[in-house]
């Protein structure tokens, strides 16, 4: 063993989550934080939109409440809605009093700016500029990086927890730079490791979104639930140099409208509220219309915006367009569909709890209830931070009594890597995505689940051969960890017999009258607790 590290709290992810707890922490506790890559690399800093939450005078938490409850197609956890959206004013004050810079009206009182995006009845979206996750992540990662309590590891990538006697005492992390595995230990360790979009060919997530967090905790023996729901956002750019860069639902909030390959705007055919929509509609009517004529995309128009309107509020996307030869003052921007959210995740209680004590799981990592059959925009980052707040509340008030972690055996590090690893991982990692892409997407049918299931346990029995026999590497548990997560992905849709928000199949397109969450039970789940 290259290094033995003891905290008081581990926590594995440095996005909003992870880092709002660990800062709420910090004054009670050492606390290790884990980067999978460098600071800011995860998909809060990404994150264009920005943070729904009431705010305004006109607005209520009521409204709130009742907007999430509809885009969540009956299937959210009323209390779980109202917990997180009451606790929506407070997180701002909070992000505030860190330094987030968020836009403002240039008036005499300063006024929050906030826009409106689809699904939301008012305009509640508080937001700095489209950067909005940059301005939290460099915040909360410069307030972290200032705590004598908090010590960030870059580039260590968590393996397999460590469990003892029915709870958890660390996790087992591998050094990306020396190479070795590394042991930590903790009182508490806390996934806030995000999603797992990566599982699909188009996603605007960083690389990093390999469901590490989901695959490790379920490995552990945790449920896990509503994996079927992946909500893939409307618009991504399309361009060969754009990679997975994400078009704001704020450009629709603020009048963009979209129009297929023949110049027709489409949306008002699929739903009367149009381009401001619940994502899931939005997607599956252009996923319809580009199959419908064939086309490779559809086209996003703000160009009715002026050149200084677009400049103040779609900076970013303003500057990678032209980056790119297109002027979004004067063109329709070219969009597709691409997988973004993981609604779905380790089952938890209010206070970011999972199955096994010691373990909390918070962020994209968890399922709370919140989002039920389809994420309302700009939630995610809002639960975030909310179940940040509340995890470490619920660590801080148990820490003086919790036992020390039991001492783990060390990693076996006497085998060599094979020297056709990285082929075989690239060859799988590929396969994964598109099958994933064709047969688990935006519309799905028995027939494609079970072609992609049967996909899925061959690819991890090749994975288990080789994981069992070869050095670990970041690629090899990236891999290992999303053909877990694709499995159980696929296992909760062919368990959902009807058609329900983000779950859209040509076998049951019908809504069951009664609304149930799909739970998936590990076979080593300690059902006594």
């Amino acid at each position: 063993m290259s290094h033995y590290h003891a905290h008081d709290v581990l926590v594995i992810g440095s996005g909003a989550a992870g880092l709002s707890l660990a800062l709420q922490l910090a004054e009670r506790a050492s606390i290790a934080v884990l980067c999978k890559g460098e600071l800011n690399e995860g998909a809060t800093y990404w994150a264009q939109g920005g943070i729904a939450a009431v705010l305004h005078k006109n607005d209520s938490v009521d409204a709130h409440v009742a907007d999430t409850l509809t885009a969540g197609a009956q299937l959210c956890h009323e209390d779980a809605v109202r917990f997180t959206v009451g606790h929506s004013s407070t997180t701002i004050d909070w992000l505030l009093a860190q330094g987030v810079q968020f836009s403002r009206f240039d008036n005499d009182n300063n006024d929050l700016h906030l826009t409106r995006e689809g699904g939301h009845s008012q305009r509640r979206i508080i937001h700095a500029a489209d950067a909005t996750g940059r301005a939290v992540s460099t915040t909360l990662s410069a307030r972290a990086q200032e705590h004598d309590n908090i010590k960030l590891f870059a580039r260590h990538v968590a393996i397999d927890l460590i469990v003892r006697s029915g709870r958890c005492h660390g996790a087992y992390v591998l050094n990306r730079d020396s190479g070795h595995v590394e042991l930590f230990h903790a009182k508490t360790v806390v996934l806030a490791t995000g999603g797992a979009n990566k599982a699909y060919l188009y996603t605007s997530n960083p690389d990093g979104a390999s469901g590490d967090g989901i695959a490790m905790a379920w490995r552990a023996g945790c449920r896990v639930a509503n994996m079927e729901f992946n909500q893939f956002h409307p618009t991504c750019l399309y361009h060969p140099k754009a990679k997975s860069f994400l078009i704001t639902e704020a450009i629709r909030g603020e009048g963009g409208k979209l129009f297929n390959s023949r110049g027709e705007r489409f949306m008002p055919r699929y739903d009367q509220r149009g381009e401001l929509a619940p994502r899931d509609i939005v997607a599956r009517a252009i996923d319809h219309e580009m199959k419908r004529l064939g086309s490779d995309c559809v086209y996003l128009d703000i160009s009715h915006k002026s050149p200084e309107f677009l400049l103040e509020h779609f900076p970013t996307i303003r500057a990678r367009c032209l980056e790119l030869g297109i002027d979004i003052s004067r063109e329709a921007i070219p969009v597709v569909p691409a997988a973004h959210y993981t609604c779905g995740g380790v089952m938890v209680d209010q206070h970011g709890r999972s199955d096994i004590p010691g373990l909390y799981a918070i962020g994209e990592t968890s399922f709370t209830g919140l989002h039920g059959a389809n994420r309302l925009a700009s939630n995610s980052l809002l639960e975030c931070l909310v179940y940040g707040g509340s995890a470490a509340a619920d660590i801080s008030a148990q820490l003086d009594t919790l036992p020390a972690p039991v001492i783990a055996p060390p990693w076996d590090e006497s085998m060599v890597t094979d020297s056709d690893e990285d082929v075989v991982i690239s060859h799988n990692w590929d396969e994964l995505r598109r099958f994933m892409w064709d047969y688990v997407g935006i519309v799905r049918t028995d027939k494609r689940l079970q072609r992609a299931l049967n996909r899925a346990a061959l690819l991890q029995q090749e994975i288990s051969e080789y994981y069992s026999n070869y050095k670990v590497s970041n690629d090899l548990l990236e891999l290992r960890n999303l053909a877990m997560v694709a499995e159980l992905i696929i296992r909760s849709a062919m368990q959902r017999k009807e058609s329900r928000g983000l779950h859209y199949t040509l076998d049951y397109p019908e809504t069951l009258d009664v609304a149930k969450d799909t739970v998936l039970v590990p076979d080593n789940y300690r059902r006594d607790g």
